[in-house]
């Protein structure tokens, strides 16, 4: 099955771009700044050129332009005063529209190249703050309304975890291990979504701790092996999918008599299920986080 996806409904744009499908209609016909071929039944399509069109024009739109003025440029014109407008400008919006270009394009070296540019002024801590949390939370969005399809997800979730693996091995070299605490983070059964948890393991590194990443799918009872290797530890999982809601209280339940009972470990806990947790039933050692920038300044 070919999942790369060339063509592009009115409604995909809305969606791609967050410009509404009215505006688009009208800009389409007062500028001519698309020129969407139609289907047989007389519906709209549009190609990967007018989709990077109309990012470009929403781009310069949002950074003060008139539409006006926009439609008037040629695409040389076009590209240069993007070009310098992402150079002295600290809006993110450039490289956020770059990577979902790369996402619809399969294009690695665009992804590259945007991350390089990045990285010379931002540290890769800012990067997964400012762009990458916002593109994978918009990712999740586009999927579900069926604009992208699940390869484009696997494409750029691969790249990100490419860079957050490479970051954490600098991490690595250079922070000695300098605190008694022992963090161990895992995904409970048929959880998957490891790229937060990936993540927190090259903050917990670059703070000088000790981090064991088990990663996905790991069964209460395979964490008890870790008891007898290490002494304080906190145990961090993201709850995405996993438990099943109705299932949390048993599991939350099952952690504190197997790991945390009788000793001084922890269990810290992220992801959209925590919403069906009351924090006020929890035992002192279970604690929830609403988001990774929290967790990171407790640790």
């Amino acid at each position: 099955m070919n999942n790369f996806k060339s063509t592009f409904s009115i409604k995909d744009l809305e969606n791609l771009t967050g410009i509404k499908a009215h505006t688009i209609r009208i800009w389409e016909k007062r500028y001519n700044l698309l020129q969407p071929e139609r289907t047989d039944t007389n519906i709209r399509y549009y190609d990967l050129e007018s989709l990077q069109t109309l990012l470009n024009v929403s781009y310069l739109n949002e950074n003060g332009y008139k539409i006006s003025k926009i439609a008037s440029l040629s695409k040389k014109d076009t590209a240069d005063l993007i070009r310098s407008l992402s150079i002295n400008n600290e809006s993110n919006d450039h490289a956020f529209n770059l990577f979902k270009l790369s996402m619809l394009n399969f294009d690695q070296f665009l992804f590259y190249s945007t991350f390089e540019n990045l990285s010379k002024e931002k540290s890769f801590r800012e990067i997964f703050y400012d762009i990458l949390i916002p593109l994978l939370s918009e990712i999740g969005v586009l999927w579900q309304t069926n604009t992208i399809t699940p390869a484009h997800e696997h494409f750029v979730s691969t790249l990100i975890r490419q860079k957050i693996v490479l970051n954490t091995e600098k991490a690595q070299s250079k922070n000695q291990v300098a605190s008694d605490t022992t963090f161990v983070l895992f995904l409970p059964d048929n959880e998957i979504h490891e790229l937060g948890l990936m993540y927190l393991n090259f903050e917990i590194i670059s703070k000088g701790h000790q981090s064991i990443l088990l990663g996905p799918s790991v069964p209460i009872e395979s964490l008890l092996d870790i008891l007898s290797h290490y002494e304080n530890i906190t145990f961090i999982s993201y709850f995405t999918i996993q438990p099943e809601i109705e299932k949390i209280p048993k599991y939350l339940n099952e952690f504190e008599e197997t790991l945390l009972k009788n000793n001084l470990n922890k269990f810290w806990i992220l992801g959209r299920l925590t919403e069906h947790i009351d924090s006020k039933t929890l035992p002192t050692s279970i604690k929830i986080f609403k988001s990774i920038d929290n967790l990171v300044k407790e640790l």
